[in-house]
């Protein structure tokens, strides 16, 4: 029997070392079969699926390679030295797959989805499974701070089950939103930002000389031309930043038509991915109906990634870019600077954006106060970090203190590991994320009619 686990757990871990454009492909490849697509059209379809997220990992590989450098510059220029160093997202993942108990997560996820799927208690079919890492990272801090696996795994299935209902929820949303049919987002640390920004957009909607200004993309083009354009925006973006950063006029230029290139590219490859998945989610749809009739819409959940190539995202990414660094200079109590997971602002801004039917003013004005909470509970958190990377005898910065700006500071398991220790204010918020979880709800049905 150990040895049965051990040949499924080495099995598991070999399989998730894949790359996600390879992973994903294959996963879909397998699913296409099931549902009985023709094996000529699911190749097809997983190969241009695997091909379009390439294509996405390399612009965005070669965006963070832009806006490293310049993000540096201004950094140094403007003279702030923090004592807390932002590593980004990997060693959080990293943590994670090494858990003890993530082969066990994982098929337990798998489980839950396929039951709940069988009962009708959701329409997404998940298959994001690299980014099960979200959730399996509550299990890790549940278990840091409690030493009780039951109450790990419970919390973290409990969490898997509210990303499920959160992605069906928002899906009509994200597919209005992407451009692609029947998708969802399964993805904690970017779904949970949902309910958020649904009610972020409906106070906006009661502020007279906010909620009638129109500012996405496609209008702006109309109301200004050329300027308006995606590309010209992305030109514009990135001749700011390096002028803000000291660049001379070759650096400007080069960052400039770098910004451009990204803007203009992104979405490209989202068409791609969008057309890949096309064949297979109508297969679903027809397999399903046949066996298990009356379930409307099934939706395929999928990496945050492929909404970052919606122009709205890309925009309103980059001008909270700026921002962001700006506010950890000012806010008392931020402890870094937000440099490692700097770029990763358009996962939560993805969803914002969508919430906004991509108004980047709007989008803007709602993720201000989410990076102020990211600043913040990155802050507290970086010595739970740190000493969690100690503990998994993990090394990370060497001996310094770090966090992780967005993915350590997401609200929803910041608020949790606050909780778990105990904190007063967040024993006072359970009301507000119950409602918050509520609001999700109420808003779908309202918009969706579901």
């Amino acid at each position: 029997m150990d040895q049965l686990i051990s040949a499924l757990s080495g099995g598991l871990s070999y399989f998730l070392s894949f790359k996600p454009y390879v992973m994903l492909p294959v996963i879909i490849l397998v699913l296409a079969l099931i549902f009985r697509i023709k094996f000529s059209v699911a190749l097809k379809s997983a190969l241009q699926l695997g091909i379009a997220f390439i294509g996405i990992f390399m612009v965005f590989d070669f965006f963070v390679a832009l806006i490293k450098p310049v993000t540096e510059a201004l950094i140094a220029r403007s003279g702030l030295n923090l004592n807390v160093l932002d590593v980004g997202w990997p060693p959080l993942a990293a943590l994670s797959w090494s858990f003890n108990l993530a082969p066990v997560l994982l098929i337990g996820f798998l489980a839950v989805n396929i039951l709940m799927l069988f009962f009708r208690l959701t329409k997404t079919v998940n298959i994001d499974i690299w980014n099960f890492w979200h959730v399996i990272f509550v299990a890790v801090i549940v278990f840091f701070i409690t030493e009780n696996y039951l109450l790990s795994v419970v919390v973290s299935l409990a969490c898997f089950v509210l990303t499920l209902k959160l992605a069906e929820w928002s899906a009509p949303m994200i597919s209005s939103y992407s451009g692609m049919e029947a998708i969802s987002i399964p993805h904690l640390s970017a779904i949970t930002h949902f309910p958020l920004a649904r009610l972020g957009v409906r106070l906006i909607s009661l502020i007279p000389f906010l909620k009638n200004v129109k500012a996405d993309p496609e209008h702006i083009k109309s109301k200004i031309g050329i300027a308006g354009e995606p590309m010209i925006l992305g030109f514009l973006l990135g001749g700011g930043l390096a002028l803000g950063g000291g660049y001379d006029v070759k650096g400007i230029l080069e960052l400039a038509f770098g910004f451009a290139a990204v803007i203009l590219i992104l979405p490209i490859m989202g068409g791609i991915l969008g057309s890949a998945l096309l064949p297979v989610s109508e297969g679903m749809k027809a397999f399903l109906e046949k066996y298990l009739p009356g379930r409307g819409t099934t939706y395929i959940g999928l990496d945050v990634a492929v909404l970052f190539g919606v122009p709205a995202t890309l925009v309103s990414a980059v001008i909270m870019i700026p921002i962001s660094i700006g506010l950890s200079f000012i806010l008392p109590g931020v402890r870094f600077i937000p440099l490692g997971d700097l770029t990763n602002l358009m996962v939560p801004m993805s969803i914002i954006c969508a919430a906004a039917k991509g108004n980047i003013i709007h989008s803007v004005i709602i993720g201000i106060p989410v990076v102020i909470g990211n600043l913040y509970l990155a802050s507290a958190l970086a010595p739970m970090f740190t000493q969690m990377a100690a503990k998994a005898e993990y090394a990370v910065a060497g001996s310094q203190v770090f966090t992780s700006f967005l993915d350590g500071g997401q609200l929803f398991r910041g608020w949790l590991a606050a909780l778990l220790y105990g904190n007063p204010a967040a024993l006072l918020l359970i009301p507000v994320v119950l409602f918050f979880i509520f609001y999700a709800w109420y808003d779908a049905r309202k918009v969706n009619k579901l």
